[in-house]
């Protein structure tokens, strides 16, 4: 039976030094030697799984940008959210040291076909025991379509047409096998039961799929849907598709609307509100004082490289900054480019802040800095005050930011009851409807 509503916990990660925190490589807990070492991973899957995490996911993308001044340079060189390895390389290195937290990565279904996800995301899901995530995206900027054989994204709308029919293909491959398919009898000679197996035999508009798949079902079915679509069409998605949603937005009234309307929405698509939680960035820096934490956020500060933060930023909205001064200017030179939620974060925080968005563009991630009851209660105030179901936090110092928040922060969401001590199930879709 499920108890009191309780918080889920999402780590955001990056197969490289820095998350969303621009120039956070550069500090000097961050370590650089073990990027593509196996126990990097290992020790971080580990450090989540004890906070009782529900799962990390893998944010990733299809290149190195090279929107700002038409270049590279400034992103790479100065060392952007940069992937150094395919997240799908690092997952079953994750799932051998673990044994109940989700592991998520995100894939194109711009780019990619639904046979080869299916099988990618269902070999991830049998191996880790039914943990496994899919952070759906359609991609957004020409230099990712470009690397996959495109002149240009196409429009968003297409994109999610298209990202539809990958969905519901994947979804019918996944089916193919019963639960009970696999008989394994050494005596009977019975391998499976054919007569459990199936064609998929899935015919669309932009893609098909015979099947039968040849990976039998996991114990979860198959892996949870994560998005992060903001603009209607990407709400619309979502409301159909995801489990988990992974949002961005400056202020809590924006981010009580956003749930609002994706309650709705789900509601209308004949989906009950808690079958998807929906989880706002939440960026942290823990200090055992106030003092602390705000001495340790002033000095990460000292570390930011501006350039970069306007590369970065041109790499979400899918245009270069460094022309533009104007929100409305940057979204017609976008296109079809761009995150819809980078640009409605970027504009909310202009608004809040009361500054220009040329001025909000060239800031970077806020940061929550105090103790870890001040951090509580801020998590306590949005998630009781209908401004989510728990929260994303990408690492501002990678490992430290989780290994200090399951030392300090956990205990006291425990402690007021906010969030699991055990997990309660086996696979992740398991801990997300039942969070203990």
């Amino acid at each position: 039976m499920v108890g009191p509503r309780k918080m889920h916990l999402v780590a955001y990660l990056k197969t490289g030094p820095t998350a969303s925190y621009a120039s956070a490589w550069r500090h000097p807990a961050a370590p650089l030697h073990d990027i593509w070492d196996p126990k990097r991973y290992e020790h971080l899957a580990q450090t989540l799984e004890a906070a009782r995490f529900d799962a990390g996911f893998f944010a990733d993308g299809m290149g190195v940008p090279d929107i700002y001044k038409d270049s590279f340079a400034d992103y790479l060189g100065r060392g952007g959210q940069l992937s150094l390895l395919d997240p799908m390389t690092v997952l079953p290195i994750m799932a051998r040291v673990t044994t109940r937290l989700g592991l998520g990565t995100t894939l194109s279904t711009t780019f990619n076909k639904p046979y080869q996800l299916a099988r990618s995301l269902g070999s991830i899901d049998l191996l880790s025991g039914g943990r496994a995530a899919w952070n759906v995206v359609t991609s957004a900027n020409d230099y990712e379509a470009r690397n996959c054989g495109m002149e240009e994204m196409p429009p968003k709308e297409a994109r999610y047409d298209r990202a539809d029919e990958v969905l519901e293909a994947c979804f019918a491959l996944w089916d193919c096998w019963d639960d009970d398919a696999m008989v394994l009898d050494r005596t009977s000679g019975v391998f499976a039961d054919a007569s459990k197996v199936r064609y998929a035999n899935y015919v669309g508009r932009h893609v098909s799929t015979r099947g039968p798949m040849s990976i039998p079902r996991s114990p979860q079915g198959r892996p949870v849907i994560m998005q992060a679509g903001s603009s209607p069409r990407g709400r619309e998605f979502a409301a159909r598709w995801a489990e988990m949603i992974f949002c961005s937005h400056a202020t809590k009234a924006d981010a009580v609307s956003f749930r609002d309307d994706m309650m709705q929405r789900l509601r209308a698509c004949g989906r009950a509100g808690e079958d998807c939680a929906v989880l706002p960035s939440l960026s942290v820096v823990i200090g055992e004082t106030e003092t602390i934490a705000r001495e340790k956020a002033a000095f990460l500060d000292t570390l930011i490289d501006p350039e970069l933060v306007l590369a970065s930023s041109s790499a979400l909205l899918g245009v270069d900054l460094s022309t533009l001064e104007s929100a409305e200017a940057a979204e017609v030179a976008a296109g079809s480019q761009g995150v819809q939620g980078s640009r409605d974060r970027m504009s909310q925080v202009a608004k809040a802040q009361g500054i220009s968005f040329a001025q909000a563009v060239r800031k970077p991630r806020g940061l929550l800095a105090g103790t870890p009851a001040m951090i509580a209660d801020y998590m306590e105030d949005w998630f009781k005050g209908g401004a989510c179901d728990g929260f994303v936090l990408p690492p501002t110092v990678f490992p430290s930011t989780y290994e200090e928040f399951g030392r300090m922060v956990v205990p006291e969401l425990q402690r007021r009851g906010l969030f699991r001590t055990e997990y309660a199930g086996r696979t992740l879709r398991e801990n997300l409807r039942d969070p203990g």
